[in-house]
């Protein structure tokens, strides 16, 4: 049966470990050489765009991006179509979308079909899963053993924080969320991840979260798709901003995170996004990451003997 992820919590604890490990192969097979990968964008995208073509150039593929206006899905063909033309040239097919519906439908479409192409969730409004594969690779670089952390999340219960939340809870990593009520996860979202093990506790007080944080990760407050609701945010979420007076509520060596772009001054200020973050890092984990997913999914379930997270790519860097 194809494999697809449309949410971090298509996989199991064991193949979470395993994307991990496949994520830091620092000689990965060329498991794609003489294919194509179709990475479909409907939103707008820097981070995602580049970690996606150059994991498939890495694995010996070729790329092939597209714009949303360009395939115009459920306008000039509907979802399914989109999916079943795209498998006819390409291994596997990732997009960036508005909606998550729309992954499902194609990944529902190809499987109907019988047609063996996995659907890679690049960013939706419900998940964004390769960010959090990269964040959890970032964390274990700098940490080593993931279970048993902390992690404080303070800003919006967005599609990046759920993710988060679920790779938390696969991986034992325990998540205070911090958020303005509400703005915070959804009841259906802590019992999602309390279903998967996770343990996580919510905060109105961002001070409160982080006083046990081995990470303190922020993201910004107004996400795509919300700009009308920019300035009620902004009031909102006043004092949730990660800067120095929150750090110092926190343990004095926990690790920054932002998955980007930020907006300094607003969920995070500029002295703590340059010289306490691990951002950068962090950027270029979502290329790695990305590579153990593909990795995983279409075929090559374990790393090679000897090859293991203690040689991830990044371990041990130092950052500002």
């Amino acid at each position: 049966m194809t494999r697809h992820l449309l949410s971090v919590a298509d996989l199991s604890a064991g193949e979470l470990t395993a994307v991990l490990d496949l994520a830091a192969l620092p000689e990965p097979p060329s498991i794609l050489r003489g294919k194509g990968a179709a990475l479909v964008f409907e939103h707008p995208s820097a981070r995602t765009r580049n970690a996606a073509e150059l994991a498939v150039v890495q694995l010996g593929g070729h790329p092939v991006t597209m714009r949303g206006e360009e395939v115009g899905i459920d306008r000039r063909e509907t979802a399914e179509d989109v999916a079943r033309t795209l498998a006819c040239f390409h291994a596997v097919v990732a997009a960036r979308v508005a909606a998550h519906g729309t992954l499902e439908r194609m990944a529902a479409a190809l499987d109907a079909s019988g047609v063996g192409v996995p659907v890679v969730n690049l960013l939706s409004d419900r998940e964004h899963p390769t960010q959090a594969v990269a964040d959890l690779l970032t964390i274990r670089q700098h940490l080593g053993v993931l279970a048993g952390r902390v992690i404080a999340y303070v800003g919006d219960g967005n599609n990046v924080c759920r993710s988060l939340v679920l790779a938390a809870a696969l991986a034992g990593v325990a998540v205070h969320v911090a958020a303005p009520p509400g703005y915070g996860l959804s009841p259906a979202d802590l019992r999602r991840a309390e279903e998967l093990g996770g343990s996580v506790r919510t905060h109105t007080v961002a001070a409160e979260a982080v006083a046990e944080a081995d990470v303190v990760y922020t993201d910004v407050w107004t996400s795509m798709g919300q700009d009308a609701e920019r300035e009620a945010r902004l009031a909102a979420f006043r004092g949730f901003t990660v800067d120095g007076e929150l750090l110092d509520a926190a343990p004095p060596r926990a690790l920054v995170m932002h998955c980007l772009p930020a907006h300094r001054g607003e969920e995070i200020s500029a002295a703590v996004l340059e010289e306490r973050s691990v951002v950068w890092q962090q950027a270029e984990n979502r290329m790695h990451a990305l590579r153990g997913i593909l990795l995983f999914l279409l075929g090559q379930a374990e790393p090679g003997p000897g090859q293991s997270g203690a040689q991830d790519p990044g371990a041990g860097r130092s950052e500002p």
